[in-house]
C-alpha cells in the first residue's frame, strides 16, 4: 500500500457505528456532567430501559462504562447511584489533560494553516454568541469542540480520544463553573488562538497550561459554593 493511498483511509469514528449502548452512555454521561443527575441520584436499569424504549442489556453495558469512569457506583442487590465529585479524580484528569494538550498545542503552533485558524476563530464567534444568551450547555459543547478541533487540525486527533476518555471528572467541575467562568474561559481561548496565529509554540503552551490550570481555583470556589456535590 503506497503512502498516498493511506490518506484515503477513514478514521475509526467513521468506521464504527454508534451502538444503542453508545447512545445510552452519551445521554447519561451528559446528564451526570451537567448535574441533571446530581450526586446521590438512584438509577434503575429497568426504568432507564423503559424510558428509552430499549432492552436492559445495553443499559447494563452503559452503566458498566459509567462505573468504570467513576461516575456511578453499582452495588449488587442495592441501588446504583451517581457518585459525588472527587477532587482527587478531577486533579488526576487535569494532570493527564494538561500533559497531552500542552504538547499538542506546541505542534499545532507550527502546523495549523490559515484555513484552520479561520475555522477556529469562527468557532469562537459561536462561543461568544452562546455566552451572550447564557447558553451554557452550548458553550460547554463548543468548548470541547475547540479543543478537539485543535487536535484534529494538528493531525493529532488520537490525542483527543485519550483526553476524552480521561476528562470526565474535570467536565463536571467545568460545567458547574460556567455560570461564573464562561467569559474568562472564552478570553483564554482568544489568547490561545493569538499564540497559534503568531506561530509561537512556547506562548501557545503557556496559554493552554494557564487555561487548564485554573481548575484548582475553580475547585476551591465550588467547594464553598456547592459543597453538596463533593465527596
Amino acid at each position: 500500500m503506497s503512502p498516498s493511498s493511506l490518506k484515503a483511509l477513514p478514521s475509526m469514528d467513521e468506521l464504527r457505528p454508534r451502538t444503542v449502548t453508545d447512545q445510552i452512555f452519551d445521554v447519561l454521561y451528559d446528564r451526570v456532567v451537567n448535574l441533571t443527575l446530581p450526586p446521590g441520584t438512584k438509577l434503575s436499569e429497568s426504568e432507564v430501559a423503559a424510558q428509552m424504549n430499549v432492552s436492559r442489556q445495553p443499559v447494563r453495558d452503559a452503566f458498566y462504562r459509567l462505573s468504570q469512569l467513576g461516575f456511578i457506583q453499582i452495588r449488587p442487590q442495592r441501588a446504583t447511584t451517581v457518585v459525588p465529585i472527587s477532587q482527587e479524580a478531577v486533579l488526576q484528569a487535569y494532570f493527564i489533560r494538561s500533559a497531552l494538550e500542552e504538547q499538542t498545542i506546541r505542534h499545532a503552533a507550527t502546523t495549523l494553516t490559515p484555513a484552520h485558524l479561520s475555522d477556529l476563530n469562527a468557532l469562537l464567534d459561536r462561543q461568544e454568541a452562546a455566552i451572550k444568551t447564557d447558553s451554557f450547555a452550548e458553550f460547554h459543547a463548543l468548548d470541547d469542540q475547540f479543543h478537539h478541533d485543535i487536535c484534529k487540525a494538528a493531525g493529532l486527533e488520537f490525542v483527543w480520544a485519550l483526553v476524552r476518555d480521561n476528562k470526565g471528572h474535570m467536565d463536571r467541575v467545568r460545567y458547574l463553573s460556567l455560570t461564573f467562568g464562561a467569559e474568562f474561559a472564552f478570553s483564554e481561548h482568544r489568547t490561545i488562538i493569538a499564540a497559534l496565529q503568531d506561530r509561537d509554540p512556547d506562548a501557545a503552551a503557556a496559554a493552554m497550561r494557564g487555561h487548564l490550570g485554573h481548575i484548582s481555583d475553580i475547585l476551591a470556589r465550588l467547594r464553598i459554593d456547592r459543597p453538596e456535590v463533593f465527596g
